[in-house]
């Protein structure tokens, strides 16, 4: 059940990740699906939507070409 859990989490931030134009763009869509991928896994809302505005910030600078 874990597992599954896990695996919907990680779908749903992959769906909702988008890059966006404007870096803070980036970082609302990124702090959404942190937020949401928390929600889904019983996590701490707070510090899913950090983590996420992180990485999805990070992503697109290092990947401008797919964003």
């Amino acid at each position: 059940m874990l597992r599954k859990t896990i695996a919907i989490g990680f779908a749903l931030c992959t769906t909702l990740a988008a890059c966006g134009d404007t870096t803070g763009e980036r970082l609302v869509y990124g702090a959404g699906a942190g937020a949401a991928g928390a929600a889904v896994l019983d996590a701490n809302l707070v510090t899913g939507a950090a983590v996420g505005a992180a990485a999805n910030l990070v992503y697109c600078e290092e990947n401008p070409h797919r964003c």
